[in-house]
């Protein structure tokens, strides 16, 4: 019999979100390589599109769900509902099926997936891709964020192996959550080269955004205030800004969130309009074409618990600046790529500057992220998530048998 595993997500290609359901598919996908794993994904669905089916070896399972609102408070509330529709569909799927173990990712599933991990008596594990707390700098005493940092808690406190992405992550989950840091294992997420292959016209895409004697700076991820896309902006504006300092540089913003309206009245306000272009929301396709054209990736976040767009950048060929925080510490060691002081805009103009007008520094980051990134391999990464699950299911084995 093989070792089946249900992996509860509240998205799943193709309806992805954020970084998540990227995670959670490479992951998924890596497990069913090894012929002993079977991965069964209980999610949500679009309006159209199968229930049931089998994508790259891994046994999918949806439920219809309306799209999800906007307003934190009724999206809370829809979460809710989500989650009792996962519950119904996976104690059916659960009916037909024994599985040793209920994999669920963030606080969005927690409930289904606790609840049918004790239903089937079997154990639950929990990753933590982010935390509410960190996300909001700690200011979590109000609903709804109080509402998610309680399940949170709950979730940390009531899973039988807590997983997270970087070592930061797992000190930061033990301090916030007060629980033992043996109880938190480090399963960073990975990358695949083949995946970020473009598929467009290079040339003719960057001449959509830059002509050919200026440099592009790319900013991309979801536009929300915990990215500090702000600061990126400040850093290129005014007499002392990059723009200004450097001459023939242009910026590009691709990705949506909340704080996008925000972050285009500060472009008006500090004059930055005519020096770059937001693309709004993007696919895979045209994300992976655009590390290839971009003359330098900046990742400012105040928050990142990885720190996905930078290894993905780094495997594109493209040189990377990020904020000194958090998971980014990981990603981008400093051989590999230049790291500021998290929201100063002074000191990220510097680097960028430093990177642009430095052909030999930016060919020396090339060529050393190139090797680096094939630390980051999804088959390490199942192989380690493997081990855990394994571990914990003996772990269950031999305290039924002591009982």
């Amino acid at each position: 019999m093989p070792f089946r595993v249900l992996v509860v997500s509240w998205e799943y290609p193709p309806i992805v979100e954020g970084g998540l359901a990227r995670a959670v598919r490479k992951l998924s996908e890596a497990l069913v390589a090894d012929e002993d794993v079977e991965v069964h994904v209980l999610t949500r669905a679009g309006e159209h599109g199968p229930l049931d089916e089998i994508r790259h070896g891994v046994h999918v399972h949806r439920v219809r769900e309306p799209h999800y609102p906007t307003e934190l408070n009724e999206f809370v509330r829809w979460v809710g509902r989500m989650n009792h529709d996962l519950l119904e569909r996976g104690r059916a799927l659960t009916d037909e099926l024994d599985f040793d173990l209920v994999h669920g990712h963030d606080w969005l599933v927690a409930v289904a997936a606790k609840r049918l991990a004790d239903a089937n008596r079997i154990p639950f594990v929990a990753t933590v891709h982010a935390t509410e707390h960190g996300r909001h700098q700690g200011w979590v005493h109000k609903p709804p964020q109080s509402d998610i940092h309680r399940t949170e808690r709950w979730m940390v406190h009531v899973a039988d192996q807590v997983l997270v992405c970087s070592h930061y992550m797992r000190g930061h989950v033990s301090d916030v959550f007060g629980i033992d840091e043996d109880r938190v294992v480090v399963a960073p997420n990975g990358i695949d080269p083949s995946d970020l292959q473009p598929i467009q016209d290079l040339k003719t895409l960057r001449a959509q955004f830059a002509k050919p004697q200026e440099q592009l700076v790319l900013l991309v991820g979801r536009l929300v205030y915990e990215k500090g896309f702000q600061h990126a902006l400040e850093a290129f504006a005014g007499p002392d800004g990059v723009i200004a300092r450097v001459g023939n540089v242009r910026f590009l913003v691709a990705g949506s969130g909340t704080h996008e309206w925000e972050l285009k009245d500060q472009a008006r306000r500090l004059d930055l309009l005519d020096h770059g272009t937001f693309m709004g929301w993007i696919g895979d396709d045209v994300l992976h074409s655009l590390y290839r054209i971009a003359d330098l990736t900046v990742v400012p976040s105040i928050y990142e618990p990885f720190g996905l767009v930078a290894l993905e950048a780094m495997a594109s060929g493209c040189p990377c600046i990020v904020a000194d925080t958090g998971g980014l510490r990981e990603v981008v060691p400093e051989r590999v790529g230049m790291r500021f002081n998290a929201k100063d805009p002074k000191s990220l103009g510097t680097l960028v500057e430093r990177v642009l007008t430095d052909d030999a520094l930016r060919d020396r980051l090339v060529a050393e992220a190139s090797e680096h990134v094939l630390r980051f391999d999804w088959t390490d990464v199942a192989r380690q998530t493997h081990a855990a699950y394994r571990g914990l299911v003996a772990q269950r084995e031999r305290s039924t048998a002591s009982s």
